[in-house]
């Protein structure tokens, strides 16, 4: 008799082949951020999944932050951080120190993906004009160098596509006299995943994904269209911090991106478990034009 674990494999391997037949040769963006950037395993996780996806057809994109990182730096070299509405302020220093963290973040992420015997490349939003920005102001005060992204040109990221790389994209731009800025990592994201005409954005974060109600965590959406996330977020019913996701989401639905996933990185393969399977565990969000492609079991 066959043993029911491996039988129960099979099961797993058969649920996920609409889903690759589906998105084969498709550009996914994977925003990085979070405890799953901080904690070893979990890192190791999700490049793990990023490789299963392109090794089973998808073209992944990774943009990661490093907000921790650099704030551990900041404070290793005893300057003290200052913010704004919530905010950074990034002068001139800080800018130094964040461009450096977030390049050493990158290619430690390039070591680990080479470690699974897949072809990474590590740039930041300045190689190639990728990321075009103005400076960014927090209800009209200044915060240093933090900026908007303008423009994308995503001719380095499509060549290296093409070439069967995985690029990943560190969050810092040039403005138009060349002036270094950081970019928030959500916003990075958004912008690229709209530019190269992903069909999906993934979301990793430190929640589950998107409540109808905050207090109830029964209440979790597995998906959800843009008209009604528009509605959550005008009838105040998310929270402070998800509102800006929520927005970027939108954004990129609203430019082309066929379905953006907000995803809890702290659960293990949460990538894997919210593409390739029939229920998916985060909140997906979709264009009114899309199929909803989640079924309860029967």
């Amino acid at each position: 008799m066959v043993n029911q674990k491996y039988l129960d494999k099979a099961e797993v391997l058969i649920e996920a082949l609409p889903y690759i037949r589906r998105f084969n040769r498709k550009i996914i963006v994977v925003k990085y951020g979070g405890s799953a950037m901080v904690d070893e395993q979990l890192k190791k996780d999700v490049i793990k999944d990023v490789c299963l996806l392109k090794l089973v057809g998808f073209k992944p994109i990774i943009v990661h932050g490093g907000g921790k990182e650099i704030s551990r730096w900041v404070g290793k070299v005893g300057m003290e951080p200052r913010f704004v509405n919530g905010l950074r302020v990034t002068d001139a220093d800080t800018m130094e120190v964040a461009e450096m963290v977030l390049n050493k973040v990158n290619k430690e992420l390039v070591s680990l993906i080479q470690s699974l015997d897949i072809k990474a490349v590590g740039i930041s939003g300045k190689d190639g004009g990728l990321l075009n920005v103005e400076k960014k102001y927090s209800n009209g005060e200044d915060i240093g160098f933090v900026g908007n992204v303008k423009k994308v040109n995503p001719k380095i990221l499509m060549d290296l596509l093409d070439k069967d790389f995985l690029p990943v994209v560190c969050p810092i731009g040039m403005d138009d006299e060349f002036q270094t800025y950081n970019i928030n990592a959500d916003d990075a994201a958004c912008a690229i995943a709209k530019a190269v005409n992903a069909e999906k954005l993934a979301f990793l974060t430190d929640i589950e994904g998107v409540y109808r109600d905050p207090e109830d965590p029964a209440s979790l959406i597995s998906e959800l269209y843009v008209r009604d996330a528009k509605t959550l977020i005008e009838n105040g019913n998310v929270g402070g911090g998800m509102i800006p996701k929520l927005q970027n989401c939108i954004d990129a639905i609203e430019e082309g991106v066929s379905r953006v996933h907000i995803l809890d990185g702290r659960i293990p393969h949460c990538l894997l478990l919210e593409i390739f399977t029939n229920k998916g565990i985060g909140t997906a969000i979709l264009r009114k034009t899309e199929e909803k492609y989640y079924h309860d079991e029967h």
